[in-house]
């Protein structure tokens, strides 16, 4: 078995912080519909996004593990996720592109399993990231007291900014899934 593959690969510091940021998921989303856009929720929402990066700082010097590369993903989408979710119940989002961005995170995590099963690995691309970060500052400023009251504006464009990534890095994933189940290499591109 390769190393930081074996059966405590799962139990490594990056998997602590990621696995953290998934039980963290629905505590958010109880702590946006308790409190709506706050400082302190804010606050909240910045150290969770930001602990997105020290997952991947850690493991980039202590090894990935494949559970991690599971992981990692999974976290995103469940406190992109529930935010939205707790967002929309609020008011303080449209409800179309918060599903837009739910139905794209369930269907390619729903993809990229089916292709895991059949021994293929789907890499996510750079604008995949661009994404997330794009998505995590709509619900920053969603969660910003003057914005939330005064500029909904800037809320919805960065999260129609984000379908539309959502809906290219999908395609994205789809092209780069089926060209991998046929045999064929990707080439990932620079952003």
């Amino acid at each position: 078995m390769a190393p930081g593959f074996g059966p405590s690969a799962l139990a490594t510091p990056a998997n602590a912080v990621t696995a953290g940021r998934v039980v963290a998921s629905p505590a958010l989303l109880a702590l946006i519909l308790s409190r709506g856009a706050s400082w302190s929720v804010l606050a909240v929402w910045i150290v969770l996004s930001v602990s997105d990066g020290l997952d991947g700082w850690v493991a980039r010097r202590q090894g990935a593990t494949r559970s991690g590369a599971f992981l990692d993903p999974l976290a995103d989408k469940c406190l992109v996720i529930c935010a939205l979710v707790a967002l929309v119940a609020k008011e303080e989002v449209w409800w179309i592109p918060a599903m837009v961005l739910t139905a794209r995170e369930l269907g390619i995590s729903l993809y990229r399993s089916w292709a895991g099963r059949r021994g293929i690995t789907v890499p996510a691309r750079p604008w995949a990231k661009v994404k997330t970060v794009v998505e995590d500052v709509a619900v920053g400023f969603a969660l910003l007291p003057p914005v939330a009251a005064h500029h909904k504006v800037v809320i919805a464009v960065f999260l129609w900014a984000a379908v539309a990534l959502a809906l290219w890095t999908g395609a994205q994933y789809l092209l780069d899934g089926r060209r991998l189940l046929e045999g064929r290499t990707v080439e990932p591109r620079a952003v």
